[in-house]
């Protein structure tokens, strides 16, 4: 159980580093030109908490454990693109379904996006959890 929680504060600390630097500065304009007008004045953030937590449970899971047991990057970096692109269609695609003028447009970058950045949390993680534990 120790090199589980080891693993996960690993994979969580990446993931919310690479996650911030889009919030933060690359996709900050984009969704607030395209999302503006649905946007919370003020961030529930409890909610995202529980976000990360599921998601990065998620991913060490179905990703980050069995491509350190097995011992392949590429199922990490293949993997880790797919559970992050089908994670972020879940909430992208549900909205264009359901939100009258959810942007097309979103829904393409967020995809694109959980793919990128739930692979490239499972290859660093992989490779750190590979030379220190």
């Amino acid at each position: 159980m120790a090199a589980w929680m080891k693993m996960y504060l690993i994979s969580t600390g990446i993931f919310l580093c690479i996650d911030a630097i889009w919030l933060g500065f690359i996709a900050r304009g984009i969704y607030a030109k395209y999302l503006g007008y649905i946007m919370a004045k003020n961030i529930v953030w409890w909610a995202a908490g529980v976000f990360y937590l599921i998601f990065m449970a998620g991913l060490l899971f179905f990703v980050i454990e069995p491509s350190v047991r097995t011992q392949s990057i590429r199922y990490a970096l293949a993997a880790g693109a797919f559970f992050g692109f089908v994670a972020y269609a879940t909430y992208d695609l549900t909205n264009l379904a359901t939100i009258e003028g959810w942007p097309l447009f979103v829904t393409v970058i967020d995809l694109i996006w959980g793919a990128f950045v739930a692979s490239s949390t499972s290859v660093l993680s992989y490779m750190l959890i590979n030379r220190f534990m």
